[in-house]
């Protein structure tokens, strides 16, 4: 069965309340960053999972100026656009030969049908895993990006993101770790997982 994706009711009055009362960690971070900004990101799906692959291994600063130019020289940031792109504009843009390859191929799969984003939309979050990290270079963790930001599917961990592994020990306890503080936090872990990135930006 797919997951349903997170609405607005569900993220200003179920989700914040859950967390809010079964954890004072999320109950201080909501109150200090107020609603949850996730359903705020209005990008496409290929938008939101090109993002990922230019933010990969990179801070936030860099990766916000790479895409930054990217879409400079494709203002509508599609599949379409960046196949309209050379190599030598998009290495101009910052991103590296690797990064070029992973993104042409995203686009072409996108323009060929074999990649489908409303069939996804379709499926249950390992099925999208599995289907997307048969793309190169799109791993599990820009899979679970895309869960998360793209499909707004509510109950996603990334387990191996170290900035929610270093909120979590900075919050909790440097023995803490985020597979043992995140029962709590079931079923919105997407809604939490925002609100310990918010807190590294303090």
């Amino acid at each position: 069965m797919p997951v349903q994706p997170i609405t607005l009711k569900l993220l200003s009055e179920e989700a914040e309340l859950h967390l809010g009362t079964s954890c004072s960690v999320m109950a201080h971070l909501i109150e200090r960053h107020g609603p949850c900004g996730i359903l705020r990101r209005r990008n496409t799906a290929f938008q939101t999972l090109a993002s990922s692959i230019i933010s990969q291994q990179l801070s936030a600063r860099a990766a916000s100026t790479i895409k930054k130019r990217v879409i400079a020289l494709s203002p509508r940031f599609t599949a379409a656009g960046i196949l309209s792109l050379s190599p030598e504009s998009l290495r101009t843009a910052g991103l590296s030969s690797a990064k070029i390859r992973y993104m042409t191929e995203l686009a072409q799969r996108l323009q060929d049908g074999r990649l489908n984003f409303r069939h996804l939309r379709q499926q249950n979050n390992e099925d999208v895993i599995t289907a997307l990290t048969d793309l190169p270079g799109v791993g599990r963790w820009t899979a679970e990006m895309f869960l998360i930001f793209g499909l707004k599917r509510p109950d996603v961990l990334a387990l191996d993101d170290v900035g929610l592994q270093r909120a979590v020990r900075r919050l909790f306890g440097d023995t803490a770790t985020l597979e043992g503080v995140s029962d709590r936090w079931r079923p919105y872990r997407s809604v939490a997982s925002w609100y310990l990135w918010r807190s590294l930006d303090e």
